[in-house]
């Protein structure tokens, strides 16, 4: 892996592979995710999902769809906001003594993510965590529709599962192109029962999918053009939706946005904001897209050395001032993303989150081996990990 390099020019990947599932997108859309999994020859489909969603009207109404089209659902519902390796067990153990011959995954990213996990173990065995790496699932999953309740993950339009490892304290990156669900049905109506502090969570994360995803040395005039566009919906919208989670114009805006960068980054892959965040996640268990708020406006400045040029464009997509040199810029979006974070509430440190100056170490050595920090326009080094997650205490 190398550097682009100061005053490299921007080159995208000429020859590139773009993977998406089928997309059901539109307010309304809801009911269409019975129909999907029965037209995928799913009889009998565990739904994944978790406690939370299981108080809102969602639940009940796919459960009921399904059983109206002569479908046999069961479900699993004890999946936390980080889902750990030993839930996703317990769901292949429910997936198992049901029968189960599919999934649906109603929720979030962790949700998502969870039912990933169980359809490997499905058809490959073992232990969720024995996949951690690249193309490592070898073994076609069994139908697996997503249904995103959320505006941010783009788990539902992506090869990536996460899983938490309770043991090393870590989140453990599982990519593979098998790991795209078949259909993703996404309705903006279910962004309507979510909380505030989840809405500006999901949309900050969404917005480092963007950022990650255009400045990845595995980008590409597709990935660039999804980004851009996302980029500019959740600038446009993330506070909007905060402030008011009826407003019907940016639920839908938001939902495109997370859907095109979910498309982004899943072929672009993304770089240190998830590799760093990762670990936190897994060490603290605190929110994904909190920890990613954080962190992107450093790594931002540290990406910066290599490919300023990039950040230019960026800023220039979200109406920021482009006069100054490159690195000035690319100061100005750091500063701009730090201060959308923090007008939809998300701390400005890592410290509220429950990371400690003698965790650095550690937190580093998880960052370095992540799979995401492959594509991170930047080299990284131990010490400049390490600083960088001093910077964000």
């Amino acid at each position: 892996m190398t550097d682009r390099g100061p005053g490299r020019a921007r080159a995208a990947t000429s020859v590139a592979k773009f993977h998406t599932p089928e997309i059901v997108l539109g307010r309304g859309a809801f009911p269409e995710a019975s129909v999907t999994v029965a037209g995928l020859g799913v009889r009998r489909p565990l739904i994944v999902s978790d406690r939370t969603i299981e108080q809102t009207p969602w639940y009940d109404r796919l459960f009921a769809d399904l059983q109206r089209r002569g479908l046999q659902p069961a479900s699993y519902l004890d999946v936390s906001p980080n889902p750990r390796s030993h839930e996703v067990a317990d769901g292949f153990a429910a997936y198992t003594a049901h029968g189960a011959d599919g999934l649906v995954a109603l929720g979030g990213g962790s949700v998502i993510d969870a039912a990933k996990g169980v359809a490997v173990l499905a058809s490959n065995g073992g232990v969720i965590l024995e996949y951690e790496g690249i193309d490592r699932v070898h073994r076609p999953l069994p139908p697996l529709v997503a249904v995103p309740t959320t505006a941010g993950s783009g788990a539902d339009v992506s090869q990536f599962c996460i899983v938490n490892d309770p043991d090393r304290r870590t989140k453990v990156t599982i990519i593979g192109r098998t790991l795209v669900p078949n259909v993703t049905v996404i309705d903006p109506t279910l962004l309507t029962t979510l909380s505030p502090q989840v809405t500006a969570q999901t949309g900050m994360d969404t917005l480092t999918h963007c950022i990650e995803a255009y400045v990845s040395l595995a980008h590409g005039r597709l990935t660039d053009s999804l980004a851009i566009d996302s980029l500019t919906g959740v600038w446009t919208n993330l506070e909007r939706l905060v402030e008011d989670p009826a407003d019907a114009v940016a639920g839908e805006e938001m939902s495109l946005a997370s859907l095109r960068a979910g498309m982004a980054f899943t072929n672009a892959i993304l770089g240190a904001t998830h590799a760093m965040s990762h670990p936190v996640g897994g060490h603290c268990d605190a929110p994904h897209g909190t920890i990613n708020s954080v962190l992107l406006p450093h790594v931002i400045r540290y990406n910066a050395v290599v490919c300023a040029d990039d950040f230019v464009r960026l800023a220039d997509a979200v109406g920021l001032s482009t006069t100054g040199d490159p690195r000035t810029v690319a100061d100005r979006l750091a500063d701009a993303v730090a201060h959308l974070g923090a007008r939809v509430g998300m701390p400005e440190t890592l410290a509220p989150l429950g990371v400690r100056a003698g965790d650095l170490d550690l937190l580093t050595t998880h960052a370095l081996a992540d799979s995401c920090m492959i594509t991170n326009p930047r080299r990284p080094e131990e010490s400049g990990i390490v600083e960088l997650y001093r910077q964000a205490l």
